[in-house]
């Protein structure tokens, strides 16, 4: 497809996926480059983010805790990009933001809905991931939902991930005494420990994830960072310490499913072992941000955290991203360049 410069490419959902999406479930559409309104920018995207959470929005009703996608409408989600003309005194023209209109080459975006972000301290793509929401998921999971005292043993599925494997490390620097993470894959795994610092790591495909965990933690757990729920969820249970903490964080383990998937079968579990199981709304810890942005600036420059990116280049990609994402094809941040 030839690209005109005053062509605006986008991602629409074309249908509701049933069961796992597929490519035919999006369209790549073309469309006029949008003029800003009063107190609104024209912002040229060069990164977009994909995150499982997007898939909840693709069924119609109230499956997710935010309001559905609509058919044959762009998708939405958090990107970075360039303020190309500006009808707001505050941001000019040059400016580099972050909001929440991406899997589009263009968007208008309401100035008040917009942060400047500083890229002389951290490149665009940091935005979306370590310095981003899932830096600040981790961080609020870790300080306030199930929170890591010194000498904790500390559990994380889905570790690869963009949130898992930021929490990991978090939970290092909160001062946990053992890290243990889960991923899929024997390449994953020892990714966890040469690159995130994991102490152990689990390959969920290669046997029993509760004898695994149990090796790795022969006196149990302290702390649950759950990304997956279902197989994950029921051998951290069994795994736990009395007064043990789970931050309930995602589920992705069954966002394809068509049918009610059963809960854990050691639920009864918690009550004996005095567990708390606790959800987590990034949306409900933005007051943390600023001092999760002062911390993570410093772990970043010292090496204590380290951030990796999972890259595809082009919008007609990002359906593509977001399959690979749902099905573990990333390793840290799944991104979207748009301006390659």
């Amino acid at each position: 497809m030839t690209q005109s410069p005053l062509v605006n490419r986008e991602i629409h959902l074309a249908s509701r996926p049933t069961g796992e999406p597929v490519l035919g479930n999006f369209a790549l559409v073309e469309s006029a480059i949008p003029e800003p309104g009063e107190g609104q920018l024209l912002v040229r995207n060069t990164w977009m983010s994909v995150d499982p959470y997007m898939r909840g929005r693709m069924n119609a009703g109230t499956g997710s805790y935010i309001p559905p996608f609509e058919l044959g409408a762009p998708l939405s989600g958090g990107a970075t990009g360039t303020v190309v003309a500006s009808r707001a005194d505050a941001i000019p023209v040059g400016t580099t933001v972050l909001h929440q209109l991406g899997w589009r080459e263009y968007s208008v975006v309401d100035a008040a809905t917009v942060m400047p972000i500083d890229v002389s301290l951290a490149p665009a793509p940091a935005y979306l991931g370590v310095l981003g929401m899932p830096g600040l998921t981790a961080y609020a999971g870790l300080v306030e939902v199930a929170p890591v005292a010194e000498g904790d043993v500390v559990f994380i599925s889905g570790a690869a991930g963009a949130v898992g494997s930021v929490a990991g490390q978090i939970a290092r620097q909160l001062g946990a005494s053992r890290v243990i993470g889960s991923a899929g894959g024997p390449e994953k795994a020892k990714k966890l420990v040469e690159d995130f610092g994991f102490d152990a790591a689990i390959d969920y495909r290669a046997g029993s994830l509760a004898d695994q965990l149990a090796q790795a933690a022969p006196e149990g757990i302290d702390v649950y960072f759950d990304n997956v729920g279902g197989d994950h969820l029921e051998a951290a249970i069994t795994a736990m310490r009395p007064g043990g903490r789970i931050a309930m964080c995602g589920a992705i383990s069954q966002y394809n499913a068509t049918e009610p998937t059963p809960g854990p079968r050691n639920l009864a579990l918690a009550i004996g072992k005095q567990l708390t199981l606790r959800g987590l709304l990034v949306g409900s810890y933005y007051h943390l941000a600023p001092e999760y942005a002062r911390l993570a600036g410093g772990w970043l420059a010292s090496g204590a955290l380290r951030a990796e990116e999972t890259v595809l280049d082009g919008i007609e990609r990002a359906p593509e991203a977001f399959l690979g994402m749902m099905r573990g094809a990333n390793t840290g941040k799944m991104l979207v360049r748009l301006d390659g």
